[in-house]
């Protein structure tokens, strides 16, 4: 009993050292793939693109990645559907850093693909607009039909034609101003976040002028110190010269007296 306690142990370590060895190989594999090209980028983003609403509809989206990794291989590039994963991943999150720089041509610069994503989710949010705007539509006519219903109101074809458009056009221009107003919010949002950033800029700026001024007048007073001790020293140093002279002077004169 006790031998096959040991069997057993020994055949559980031996499988963990080769789960161990496979893991570094593959670790090993992932690190000698070859870096995305701009082009390869620029084409991976291009299919993501064309793929997004379908990625805005379901959560489950590994069949859309193995479906970019598979159009990717027919132009040449061999790329894994988590390799995509972690690419797209990447420059997301590389996009939203570059947020927050004010001038287009230094994010284009810090970032090349800032103006493809872009692009993404701005189309992204305009059909989120478009679908919300059209789910309120479609909600509001069946309440209307409901209402209509109760009441037992019965309109003729034209009459209820010409509402219905009418009622059409308001809330087409009820959903336009919504969307002016969202917009308006989120520019007055990202002014903000910029006019925070430049005063932060500002104040450390104004700090690092004031560290730089107290340093130069600290300066400026350590130069004069030394310069004063310098002038005391020359003081001293001419006084005993001077004393030394009078007394060579004064030895002289006795000299010529006693002589």
């Amino acid at each position: 009993m006790e031998g096959l306690h040991h069997h057993q142990y020994y055949h559980r370590q031996h499988h963990q050292q080769q789960h161990q060895q496979q893991a570094m190989n593959v670790n090993v594999d992932v690190d000698r793939l070859p870096q995305w090209s701009i082009q390869e980028t620029k084409e991976f983003l291009m299919i993501r693109a064309e793929l997004d609403p379908s990625f805005m509809e379901t959560k489950r989206n590994k069949q859309l990645w193995e479906s970019i990794s598979t159009r990717l291989k027919e132009k040449g590039y061999n790329r894994s559907a988590e390799q995509c994963k972690c690419k797209w991943k990447n420059l997301v999150t590389r996009y939203k850093g570059c947020e927050m720089v004010e001038e287009e041509a230094k994010r284009q610069q810090q970032f090349p693909f800032y103006n493809d994503l872009q692009a993404i989710f701005s189309a992204r949010k305009q059909t989120t607009s478009k679908k919300r705007c059209s789910d309120e539509e479609e909600d509001k006519g069946r309440y209307r039909g409901k209402e209509k219903g109760k009441k037992g109101v019965s309109i003729s074809g034209s009459t209820s034609e010409s509402i219905n458009d009418g009622n059409d056009i308001k809330e087409i221009l009820k959903c336009f101003m919504r969307q002016q107003l969202e917009m308006e919010i989120q520019w007055r949002e990202a002014l903000e976040v910029r006019e925070n950033e430049r005063r932060l800029k500002e104040m450390e700026w104004r700090r690092t002028m004031e560290a730089l001024e107290n340093e130069r007048v600290m300066m400026d007073i350590r130069w004069r110190e030394k310069e004063e001790q310098r002038r005391i020293r020359e003081e001293a140093r001419s006084e005993r010269i001077d004393a030394l002279v009078s007394t060579l002077l004064n030895k002289l004169t006795r000299d010529d007296h006693m002589t």
